[in-house]
């Protein structure tokens, strides 16, 4: 895992090269590396993991190519034997030179060979061309901005603005959407100017300013597929083989172990092929645990870990958010409001200080295996709407006057039946939108300033477009779909990359793999919700390893005490960003809706701590990025 950064065809190309990859340093602690062919720079910064000698540092010249490359290919082992069968000779062993001679035989067209994640630039001498491309899934993120004929390119945001910032302007359409979403989507870029590689696509740069794009791998497509698919599969056997690949590593490996279904799944796999591995797990304070009515998952992480001979390390969550707020803010690139960010840089850091570089997650198997409550919700939902107006009226009378909250505790059941009204009636896009969103478009609308309501409508339309491109009949298909276009590289893996990298950590997702992708897709929904049971296919699986009271566990959650902080930690913040933020101040949010929000919250008749916490999240960024501008 590493920070790649280039500039091709800019003007003082070399120096900007070298300013955008020292951006990056916390990305590649253990070298640095620059390339100069003319018009074409290529930066990096190494984090070792396989083949810690210079035979595998970068950028990696050879024979007229040169590559800078973020990631890991977990196939690395069958490519280099199906190369050197051809004659290929290898300097070394590690996975950027298996790589650079497999682009050299296949070029773009053994692109969907690769098996990993992956960022990368290659420049081929000869015809002075430059290719940039993204993974299939949108692991690895890469950012450019495109000037003339030429590209500068990197894999944070923040090293682009950060050089770039004073002809960058702000894109409010994306702030938009991370209001509604809480993150934004991949598809946009919080700066007009810059752009995201899309997952499963490349760019070919030419000298003479000519831009070529392709994409050589399809989620929908997979999807499709997998609808269409009569064969059986072994699940678990799949899964165990991606997590087998996952491990691949000159340094040692840990994993995420929350105690939940996705989690010790992987742990155990993982404990069988490394024993005595270790694995990282959070807690929270008693009082902020208690507030927030979370469940006890470090119980259940203490039982996989004796269960399997796992080293468990524990690490409380008591962070000083008044402190970690702006850095996490930073470390994004984007305005994400996902607490569970800094849940995931306080492992990665409490990892990093142990002396281990790679840890696994179990990101992914949610949005696949239709895990999340969302999913189950959805479909109750359908039910719900047969049932009569005259008995459905006087329930949501009666659980639209319960708090969620009061000066002691919450109450999440409250919270989850509030969520769950505010779109049962509502048509399946809609309903999926609002299930997992902050607002509905006249609550979004009316947070914003009026001359904003013609993106509140491109963002809406954003979605429903995004949700109906495919021809799945199966309902619960379809929202996996969804949130593997949307909610996974959007919010999940932008966090994780992002806040793992700033502890100079490499995390890996072995559900977030081809395989596992297209196997999750050959399953029918209903084989995923079953009853009231979510991710049941995924639960059949891990039996094969796990007992039963882990697989069937309620579901944990990766995600911190909110209210708490809102109620203590950051009461006095909310007020100072509510009344005199630069968000109010430029006329973006309207004051008087912000304290709406705040005042709600307060009284314990909504649950607005997420809202607010975002809310703290998009100010933080925006100050950055106004200053950027100044700079």
């Amino acid at each position: 895992m590493c920070g790649i950064a280039g500039a091709y065809f800019w003007p003082d190309g070399g120096p900007l090269t070298d300013r955008l990859t020292k951006t990056l340093a916390h990305r590649g602690p253990d070298g640095s590396g620059r390339y100069d062919h003319g018009e074409v720079h290529l930066g990096h910064r190494r984090l070792s993991i396989v083949d810690l000698t210079e035979t595998g540092a970068q950028p990696m010249v050879k024979d007229g190519l040169a590559l800078t490359y973020n990631g890991e290919l977990y196939n690395a082992p069958e490519l280099r034997k199906e190369l050197e069968a051809v004659g290929v000779r290898f300097r070394g062993t590690s996975d950027t030179e298996v790589l650079l001679e497999a682009w050299r035989k296949w070029g773009t067209e053994g692109l969907h060979r690769l098996r990993g994640m992956f960022a990368f630039g290659v420049f081929d001498e000869r015809s002075g061309e430059l290719v940039l491309v993204r993974d299939q899934l949108g692991i690895k993120p890469l950012f450019l901005v495109r000037r003339g004929k030429g590209v500068a390119f990197a894999s944070e945001l923040k090293a682009l603005a950060a050089e770039l910032g004073g002809s960058l302007t702000v894109d409010d359409t994306a702030l938009v959407a991370s209001l509604l979403y809480y993150w934004v989507p991949d598809g946009r870029c919080a700066f007009r100017e810059a752009e995201k590689l899309p997952p499963g696509s490349w760019a070919r740069f030419r000298p003479n300013g000519d831009v070529e794009r392709g994409t050589f791998w399809s989620l929908r497509q997979v999807a499709e597929e997998g609808a269409a698919y009569e064969g059986e599969f072994d699940l678990d056997a799949v899964i165990e083989d991606s997590t087998r690949k996952h491990l691949i590593a000159d340094v040692p490996v840990a994993t995420f172990l929350s105690g939940g279904l996705d989690s010790s799944y992987l742990t155990a796999l993982a404990a069988r092929e490394r024993p005595g591995i270790s694995a990282y797990t959070i807690g929270f304070r008693a009082e902020d645990a208690k507030f927030e009515a979370m469940p006890d998952d470090l119980m259940y992480a203490k039982k996989v870990a004796a269960k399997f001979g796992v080293d468990l390390h524990e690490i409380e969550i008591a962070p000083q958010v008044l402190d970690l707020l702006p850095r996490m803010t930073y470390h994004l690139d984007e305005p994400i409001g996902d607490p569970a960010a800094i849940n995931s840089y306080l492992i990665c850091t409490a990892a990093r200080e142990a002396g281990v570089k790679v840890m696994l997650s179990g990101m992914g198997a949610d949005e696949l295996f239709a895990g999340y409550r969302k999913h189950l919700a959805n479909k109750i939902a359908v039910q719900y709407q047969r049932v009569p107006g005259l008995v459905r009226r006087p329930v949501e009378s009666l659980v639209d006057r319960l708090p969620v909250a009061t000066s002691k505790r919450g109450f999440r059941s409250v919270r989850f039946a509030k969520r769950f009204l505010s779109f049962a009636e509502l048509p399946e896009e809609t309903a999926f939108r609002r299930s997992y969103t902050m607002y509905d478009q006249a609550e979004l609308a009316g947070l914003l300033n009026p001359d904003l309501a013609g993106a509140v409508d491109d963002v809406i339309t954003e979605h429903a477009d995004t949700y109906h491109d495919n021809t799945l009949s199966d309902f619960v298909n379809r929202m996996c779909l969804a949130d593997s276009r949307l909610f996974l590289p959007g919010l999940n893996l932008a966090y994780t990359d992002r806040s793992s990298m700033a502890a100079s950590t490499e995390v890996r997702t072995p559900f977030v793999d081809i395989e596992v992708v297209k196997a999750a897709f050959r399953i029918p929904g209903d084989k995923k919700i079953v009853k009231r049971q979510g991710k049941m296919a995924l639960k059949e699986a891990a039996l094969s390893i796990l007992p039963a009271e882990i697989v069937h566990r309620p579901k944990g959650l990766f995600s911190a005490p909110l209210r708490a902080w809102m109620s203590r930690d950051l009461a006095p913040l909310v007020r100072e960003v509510t009344n005199e933020g630069e968000l109010v101040k430029a006329g973006f949010l309207r004051r008087e809706a912000l304290r709406k929000l705040v005042d709600e919250d307060a009284s314990g008749q909504q649950d607005r701590s997420k809202h607010l916490w975002h809310i703290l999240t998009l100010e933080y960024w925006y100050r950055g990025a106004v200053s950027a501008r100044t700079t």
